[in-house]
């Protein structure tokens, strides 16, 4: 388990993937297992949205309003789709390198570059509002409530600027380990609150109008001897439900905290990178080795473990109709039930793999590819 562990740790510094070459690794992803559908997966739409590079797989992911869906290419195009047919709205070149999106909130579609630009979009048009700079790559999505917008750096930096303008109106440095995954959280953003996930493990809800702490909590602790087995980042999102919080960290925990003032709920052992999902008073997480698990929300017990995607480099899981869905690496879409993660459906979404998080968007999954494909789902 040791060995494993060290394995996964380097492929997420690298971003390498386990499909990638011929390694002839004594490890390998499982191979798919043969089940009897019991749902069928329809795609609604697809589209193309540009070009792709390996680098921001994982990092560029679509996001949506009410009527549209907005993504992103690495090359600088960012473009507006109707969330029903999947006709393109309007499309806008950057012509820059963007490494971190898509944000929405409040008719601004956000976006950020390698350089540490941070773009506003009109969401109606695509025309650039404002621009602003951070001090480093961004490589999650910036987020807004339309009166401010937060944006996370590779150097382990929180900045939260004016919505109407891009002015910096604070900024937080944390502490940042030696070695981490490559990757950051994408903030979580109320009207009273600011929450930042950072490499150190820790969790931080702070005053969006000054930046002032209203609390910390250490959702995991650094164990080891190497700086590899001491990694505990937190790399995505976290998730309220209500008034609690569902945070994952890497070689950590699963917790559940209170939103007001961070009292951890419950705890379990996991190593996520991935974001938490939720349906029915469950919460669902992909591990760092691909098993798939669900806990009862409101006491953390462990109620069911899928491990027949182990090692297929999947995504994090996402809502889709009365299932709960994860993509792999080589780009299939498995669909899994709710109550004992058996699968019940299974479709080919694009052989070049899925990195992004999958956005759900009412009945619908959306997915973008790794070679630039957006493309819409539902179970009929």
């Amino acid at each position: 388990m040791k060995k494993l562990n060290l394995l996964l740790c380097a492929l997420l510094i690298s971003g390498c993937s386990w499909f990638d070459g011929e390694d002839e690794s004594e490890i390998k992803p499982a191979e798919l297992v043969a089940f009897e559908q019991q749902a069928v997966i329809k795609k609604q739409w697809s589209t193309k949205i540009g070009g792709s590079n390996k680098k921001f797989w994982g990092s560029l992911r679509p996001a949506a309003s009410d009527d549209s869906v907005f993504a992103a290419a690495h090359e600088g195009q960012v473009s507006a789709f109707d969330i029903e047919s999947g006709k393109r709205r309007w499309g806008t070149d950057l012509d820059v390198s963007l490494s971190g999106g898509v944000g929405y909130a409040v008719g601004q579609v956000l976006v950020a570059t390698s350089e540490g630009e941070v773009y506003a979009l009109d969401a109606g048009n695509g025309s650039v509002i404002w621009t602003a700079n951070v001090s480093s790559e961004v490589l999650a999505s910036p987020q807004g409530n339309g009166n401010i917008v937060a944006v996370q750096t590779i150097d382990n930096k929180l900045f939260v600027l004016d919505a109407k303008t891009g002015d910096t109106l604070w900024q937080h440095e944390d502490d940042a380990p030696l070695l981490t995954v490559r990757g950051t959280s994408s903030p979580l953003l109320t009207d009273r609150m600011v929450l930042a996930g950072f490499d150190s493990g820790k969790l931080i809800a702070f005053n969006p109008e000054n930046g002032s702490l209203i609390w910390e909590s250490r959702l995991a602790l650094p164990k080891g001897r190497t700086d590899l087995e001491r990694m505990v980042d937190i790399d995505s999102q976290a998730l309220l439900i209500d008034d609690v919080i569902y945070a994952a960290s890497y070689q950590g925990r699963l917790g559940a905290l209170s939103r007001g003032t961070g009292r951890s709920l419950w705890t379990q052992d996991s190593s996520s990178h991935s974001a938490p999902a939720y349906s029915r008073g469950q919460v669902y997480i992909s591990e760092a080795d691909s098993t798939v698990r669900a806990f009862n929300s409101g006491g953390g017990q462990v109620l069911w473990s899928n491990e027949q995607l182990f090692l297929r480099r999947v995504t994090g899981p996402a809502k889709l109709g009365s299932y709960i869905a994860v993509a792999d690496a080589e780009g299939y879409l498995h669909v899994l039930d709710l109550q004992d993660g058996h699968f019940v459906a299974r479709t080919k979404v694009d052989g070049s793999g899925v990195s992004a998080p999958m956005l759900t968007v009412g009945d619908s999954l959306i997915i973008q590819s790794n070679s630039g494909s957006l493309s819409a789902f539902k179970i009929q």
